[in-house]
C-alpha cells in the first residue's frame, strides 16, 4: 500500500492516501453486449490535497465519481482493480456500510444544487438531518451547528437562511448550503462534480474561494471534476485528464498544462477561448440600428389590488429597468453580467416571452407591448436557449423539429421540406440521417446545433443566443462559437450573445454591454475592454476571469488574473 509520513504534528505519522484508485475498471452490461466505461484508472489523493479530473462530457468523469461512492447502476459491474478510502477497499462493502459511510466519511457536491435539496424542506432542517444521522446530535444541537456551518460559508444571515425553502434562495446561496452540508461531518474526502458550471463568474469565484478556505481549515482531500480548465489552476495542484474512460495524462498541474504530452490534452487546452484570438468578424456597414430597446423595463410579481390595499409599501420586482441598447445589421453584441442582472429578462422581452414597458423598435417599426409583435417580427427575431433539452420537443424527431419553422412561415414547398431539413443539418455540421433521430439520442453539443439550425431555419435578421455555450465542454463550446460566427457571416443576421464568459465574448463580439442588478451600467467596443475608463463592475468581471496565455516553452499555462 502507498503511504507517506506526515510531519505537521508533534510526532511523525505514517498515513495512506485518502483516496487510492488502483487500476480500476468498470463495465455496463447491455442488450448488445458489454460496454467498458472505465479502463485501468489509477489516481491518488492525499489529505489536504485537491486533485482535478478534467475531460469532456462522456469521458467518464462522473462515472468514476459514482464508482468511488458506490452509487452504481444495476447493470454496472466492477471488472478489476481497487478503490481504497484511507486504506479500506470500497468494493464489496454492503449497503448498510455504505449508507453509514456516505455523508460521514465521503461527501459529494453536485453541479445543480437544486437536485441535491428537498424542495419541501427548509434548508436548516436539511442540514440538521445530516448532523443528526451521522454525528448523533440532538435536534436542537443540530440546528445550532447548522447555523454555525452556514455562517462559515459566508452567508450573511444564516438564521434567516435556515428558515428558507430552496426556491427562496439564489443559485449561489443554495450551493453554499450544499457545501456546508458536505463539510458538516468533517469527511475524509469530498467529490465536487462541476459545482460552479451553473453559476456566473463572480458567484463561481466566491464558491471557489469558499472551497479553498474550508479545505485549508479542515484538511479534507478533494476530487474536483470539471470540464472548465480555466478554473483548475485556482484550486488544484495535481490533475488527471480522462478520455473515453482512460486516464491519458496525469501529474503536477503546472507541468501538464505547460507541456501537455497527450494529443487529447493538447486539444482541450487549444480550445480555451483567449481574448486575443479574435474570430474574423466582418464589420457592420450600416450605421442605422436594426434593433433598438428604448427605456425597456420588465416587472415580476406585481402586487394585485388586494395586496396593495393591505400593504401600502407593496411594490413589484424589476427584473430589468431603463434598458436602452441597439444592434446594427450584421453586428454581434455581447451582453454580460452575473445571474439576476437582467440579461435573460431583456432577451425574453425582445422575443415576446416577457411583457415589457418602454419601446422596442425593429427596422424602423415601433412596438410598445409584446402583444404588438406580429408574424413578420416573430420570424425576424429568433432566440436560442441555454438548455436545448428544455426547448426541443422530446417526442418529435429532429426532422420534425426543423421542419416546423419551415411550415410555420411557408419557407419551403411541402415536397421540398425534407431536402431543406437535410441542408439545415449539413449547415450545422450534422449528418443528414440525424433527421430520423430523437433529441435524447444526441449529445449536448449536437442538440445545441439542432437548436441553432432551427433558429436559422426561419431565416431571421436577429438571433438572440442566451448562454448557449454555458453547459458545453470547452472544445464543443469553441466549435459551436465558430459555427455561429460562420452562420452569421453567411446569413448576414445580427446577433445578441448573452454570456458570463468574458474570454469567449471578447473573441466573438463587436461591442459588449454590461448589466448589473437590472440596469445597463457599461457599453464599449471590444478593443476598449481593458480601458481604465471601464465601470468598476466591468473591471470586477474582467478581473474574475482566469486568463490563458502562451509561455515561451511549448504548451499552455493557466493563471488566474490578479
Amino acid at each position: 500500500m502507498s503511504s507517506r509520513i506526515r510531519t505537521d504534528g508533534p510526532t511523525p505519522v505514517i498515513e495512506p492516501p485518502v483516496l487510492d484508485v488502483r487500476n480500476y475498471s468498470m463495465a455496463y452490461d447491455t442488450e448488445t453486449g458489454t460496454t467498458t466505461a472505465l479502463d485501468d484508472v489509477s489516481l491518488m489523493i492525499w489529505r489536504g490535497e485537491t486533485h482535478a479530473l478534467v475531460g469532456e462530457s462522456g469521458s467518464g468523469k462522473s462515472t468514476l465519481a459514482w464508482a468511488i461512492t458506490r452509487y452504481m447502476a444495476e447493470n454496472a459491474r466492477d471488472t478489476g482493480g481497487a478503490i481504497l478510502l484511507s486504506g479500506e477497499d470500497m468494493i464489496g462493502k454492503g449497503r448498510s456500510e455504505l449508507e453509514a459511510l456516505r455523508g460521514r466519511r465521503i461527501a459529494m457536491v453536485f453541479q445543480d444544487p437544486s437536485s441535491s435539496l428537498n424542495p419541501a424542506m427548509r434548508l436548516g432542517e436539511q442540514l440538521a438531518e445530516v448532523l443528526i444521522r451521522h454525528r448523533g446530535m440532538s435536534h436542537d444541537e443540530a440546528l445550532r451547528e447548522s447555523e454555525a456551518a452556514l455562517a462559515r460559508t459566508g452567508i450573511a444571515k444564516p438564521a434567516e437562511m435556515m428558515q428558507r425553502y430552496p426556491h427562496e434562495a439564489s443559485g449561489g446561496e443554495k450551493q453554499r448550503v450544499v457545501i456546508a452540508t458536505a463539510f458538516a461531518c468533517n469527511p475524509e474526502l469530498i467529490i465536487f462534480d462541476e459545482p460552479t458550471t451553473a453559476l456566473d463568474i463572480l458567484t463561481a469565484n466566491q464558491i471557489l474561494d469558499l472551497f479553498v478556505q474550508l479545505r485549508e481549515e479542515t484538511g479534507v482531500a478533494a476530487l474536483y471534476i470539471t470540464h472548465d480548465l480555466g478554473l483548475v489552476a485556482r484550486i488544484a495542484k495535481t490533475v488527471s485528464v480522462i478520455h473515453k474512460g482512460k486516464i491519458v495524462e496525469s501529474g503536477v498541474l503546472e507541468d501538464v498544462f505547460a507541456a501537455p504530452a497527450h494529443p487529447y490534452t493538447q486539444k482541450l487546452l487549444a480550445a480555451l477561448p483567449r481574448p486575443e484570438d479574435r474570430l474574423a468578424l466582418p464589420a457592420p456597414q450600416d450605421p442605422a440600428p436594426l434593433f433598438e430597446a428604448r427605456d425597456v423595463g420588465v416587472q415580476y410579481n406585481a402586487p394585485g389590488w388586494l395586496t396593495r390595499l393591505l400593504d401600502k409599501t407593496a411594490a413589484p420586482h424589476w427584473g430589468a429597468r431603463g434598458i436602452s441598447l441597439d444592434v446594427r445589421p450584421g453586428e454581434l453584441v455581447g451582453i454580460v453580467g452575473e445571474s439576476g442582472s437582467g440579461k435573460s429578462t431583456i432577451a425574453k422581452a425582445a422575443t415576446g416571452l416577457n411583457p415589457f414597458e418602454g419601446e422596442i423598435r425593429f427596422d424602423g417599426r415601433s412596438f410598445a407591448a409584446r402583444e404588438a409583435f406580429d408574424r413578420p417580427y416573430r420570424r425576424d427575431v429568433q432566440i436560442i436557449f441555454q438548455h436545448p433539452d428544455s426547448s426541443l420537443n422530446p417526442r418529435e424527431t429532429i426532422g420534425g423539429i426543423l421542419s416546423r419553422p419551415l411550415k410555420l412561415y411557408n419557407l419551403a414547398p411541402r415536397g421540398e421540406i425534407a431536402a431543406r431539413v437535410r441542408e439545415l443539418l449539413e449547415m450545422v455540421l450534422l449528418p443528414a440521417d440525424y433527421a430520423t433521430r430523437y433529441p435524447h439520442q444526441l449529445s449536448g453539443g449536437e442538440k445545441q446545433r439542432v437548436a441553432i439550425a432551427r433558429a436559422f431555419a426561419a431565416e431571421p435578421r436577429l438571433v438572440i443566443c442566451d448562454e448557449i455555450t454555458a453547459a458545453l465542454d470547452v472544445s464543443v463550446q469553441a466549435a459551436v462559437a465558430r459555427l455561429l460566427i460562420d452562420l452569421q457571416r453567411r446569413s448576414g443576421a445580427a446577433c445578441i450573445f448573452i454570456t458570463h464568459d468574458l474570454n469567449l465574448i471578447r473573441q466573438l463580439a463587436h461591442r459588449i454591454v454590461v448589466f448589473q442588478r437590472g440596469a445597463l451600467v457599461d457599453a464599449f467596443d471590444v478593443a476598449d475592454a481593458e480601458s481604465p475608463d471601464r465601470h468598476p463592475y466591468t473591471r470586477a468581471l474582467l478581473d474574475a476571469v482566469p486568463v490563458p496565455h502562451r509561455p515561451e516553452t511549448p504548451g499552455l499555462h493557466m493563471e488566474p488574473r490578479t
